[in-house]
């Protein structure tokens, strides 16, 4: 009874939002300094080219981009059971910048079995950071808050000096490759890259969403889920392992992007409840939809002027995250 009433809910939450990612898609494939109307898609071989080798693929770069981020994130928050655990204040983010920065100023273009070097560096230093972070957290079976979000804290002022460093020792080139990590850019030129960034994310997409009903039991209380039958451990590798995975690709690719994953699982539980098996997928969605308003946003707020995507999803996240710290505190002191 209760699973079918879940699954009720989680059909309704995910038809609402199918549409919410529909209408912004549309709002981002029209917006821009560059208007595209349909009448010039029919007759303009130049508005054709800009709108399928550029508009479209960036857009659904940023959809790409953004549900991978919402749904790390709700599952981090999950693991940790904490709300303000995300890729971005764990650090994850930036360790996986730091693991591409190094690739780039070294010039590993290569591949190794097709896959770019520059996503196995980004996967290694996002798995190290999210390793460190838990190392310093967990006191036996307890991870400390306080203890979690200042080792992610510091995790990313040791990534973003790392970064800053590789930065000024590489030639200018690279240096500027580099700084388009650091801002986070949506670009894309066709949809190659797309196509390789989805060959690693749809199956950490689907063993996160396998794994929802473990993490929902985590998330209420880590003996009661060993006690039905959770291996803890395991879940825990397996989470650390898939978010390394599908941070690693998508720093490697839109460079890192801060608070999707802290803001969207938080939309998701205010619109739809705490059931973790309803916020995963729900995450996917909305955050698809969130990342492709906010770069409408930066391609459209100041004319021909562009921002950097990461800057939009700053501004929104950063008084987002104090209002939500403020809010925690005032929660332990009751």
């Amino acid at each position: 009874m209760k699973s079918s009433l879940t699954a009720t809910r989680l059909a309704r939450s995910m038809a609402i939002l199918a549409v919410i990612l529909g209408a912004s898609a549309l709002i981002a494939l029209w917006s821009g300094y560059e208007r595209i109307d349909l009448a010039a898609l029919r007759n303009d071989d130049v508005a054709r080219a800009v709108f399928f080798r550029l508009r479209l693929p960036r857009v659904v770069m940023a959809a790409i981009v953004g549900a991978t981020l919402a749904m790390v994130g709700a599952a981090l928050q999950a693991l940790f059971r904490n709300p303000l655990a995300d890729p971005f204040t764990l650090g994850v983010s930036g360790g996986g910048a730091l693991g591409a920065s190094i690739a780039i100023a070294l010039g590993w273009g290569a591949r190794v079995y097709g896959v770019p070097v520059v996503f196995l560096a980004a996967f290694a230093g996002a798995g190290a950071a999210i390793f460190v972070v838990y190392r310093i957290a967990r006191t036996g079976s307890l991870i400390l808050p306080g203890a979690l979000l200042l080792a992610g804290v510091v995790s990313n002022l040791i990534a973003n000096a790392g970064v800053l460093t590789v930065q000024y020792v590489a030639d200018q080139n690279r240096a500027l490759q580099i700084l388009r990590w650091i801002i986070g850019s949506l670009d894309a030129i066709g949809f190659q890259t797309i196509g390789q960034m989805l060959v690693f994310l749809v199956p950490g997409w689907i063993a996160l969403l396998a794994m929802s009903r473990d993490l929902h039991l985590l998330a209420v209380d880590e003996d009661a889920a060993a006690t039905l039958g959770v291996n803890v451990r395991r879940c825990e590798l397996s989470i650390y392992v898939i978010s390394s995975l599908l941070i690693g690709v998508t720093v490697a690719t839109g460079g890192s992007i801060g608070f999707v994953g802290l803001i969207v699982p938080h939309m998701v539980r205010l619109l739809f409840g705490q059931d973790v098996r309803i916020v995963l997928p729900c995450s996917l969605l909305l955050g698809a939809a969130f990342l492709m308003l906010a770069d409408a946003v930066a391609r459209s707020a100041l004319g021909q002027i562009e921002l950097p995507v990461g800057a939009v999803t700053g501004i929104l996240g950063g008084p987002f995250f104090l209002w939500l710290l403020r809010r925690e505190q005032r929660y332990s002191a009751i």
